[in-house]
């Protein structure tokens, strides 16, 4: 007779130090922002400050939302509406 365990896998992995939460696509939820390559604010949350575009495995957007996103932030830079770099010259 065998025994049913009463663990699943994902209990039994849940005692790591390195708990991998579920993220979720902030793009994809009802009444969330759109995607516009005008809204500098919310575009700029998705820059580093060296000007690179955040992966899309660190901030959990979707891919399709990331490949918008991306588009979105090379036309903004296109058009001058956002800096390629963040440059802060010290004087």
């Amino acid at each position: 007779m065998k025994k049913n365990k009463s663990k699943s896998r994902r209990e039994e992995r849940s005692n790591s130090p390195f708990e991998n939460k579920r993220k979720f696509c902030p793009f994809s939820q009802p009444g969330s922002p759109i995607i516009d390559y005008k809204d500098i604010r919310l575009l700029s949350r998705y820059v580093t400050e060296k000007g690179k575009i955040i992966p899309s495995r660190i901030t959990g957007v979707s891919r399709k939302k990331q490949k918008e996103l991306s588009k979105a932030i090379k036309r903004a830079r296109f058009l001058s509406l956002m800096s390629y770099t963040n440059k802060s010259y010290l004087s």
